[in-house]
């Protein structure tokens, strides 16, 4: 079926910008939201519901195949932190892990393979403010997996990844 692009205001950036739209032909009318219905929708909030109590983002967690290769791949070879390596659940059976990067709110939870949960295809952003030389660090280690730089046109910011051993990834991100 032929495609057609047709471009309309989004109203929901600020400033208002004009954004290619591509939709099967003769189909405009059924895909296309008009300027008044896009600003109905607001912030897409909910009215109805109560407001949350979640402050931040602070424990994002990958599922990892070793705990202690993990713990020594971000701390030795990423030069991150160990916050946690502590027993927990029945009779401390297993180990809540934490790294993170100096000087960060967040951390990282490296979780051992449970139930449905498999090693790899987890994904988190850091920043930083040199983003060329973080680059530049990491490509220098042996053991790291570093994706090709990319962004840094308009809005988007400069970024590339590291793949750990298990296929987790870390987008490092220029801060703004």
């Amino acid at each position: 079926m032929p495609r057609v692009c047709h471009v309309v205001e989004n109203a929901a950036l600020s400033p208002p910008s004009l954004l290619p739209v591509v939709v099967p032909a003769g189909t405009l009318r059924s895909h296309a939201m008009s300027l008044r219905e896009w600003e109905s929708l607001g912030t897409m909030s909910n009215p109805t519901q109560a407001s949350t109590t979640i402050a931040n983002i602070g424990v994002a967690m990958f599922t990892i195949a070793d705990q202690d290769a993990a713990i020594a791949y971000y701390t030795q070879t990423l030069g991150w932190e160990l916050r946690a390596d502590v027993p927990f659940g029945d009779e401390g059976a297993n180990r809540w892990v934490e790294v993170a990067p100096r000087g960060s709110t967040a951390r990282l939870a490296l979780n051992p393979a449970m139930g449905d949960w498999v090693p790899g295809g987890s994904a988190i952003g850091v920043e930083t403010p040199d983003v060329e030389a973080e680059y530049a660090r990491v490509q220098a280690i042996d053991d790291v997996k570093a994706g090709e730089m990319m962004g840094g046109d308009g809005p988007v910011p400069r970024m590339f990844s590291i793949e750990d051993p298990d296929g987790n990834h870390i987008w490092v991100v220029q801060s703004a």
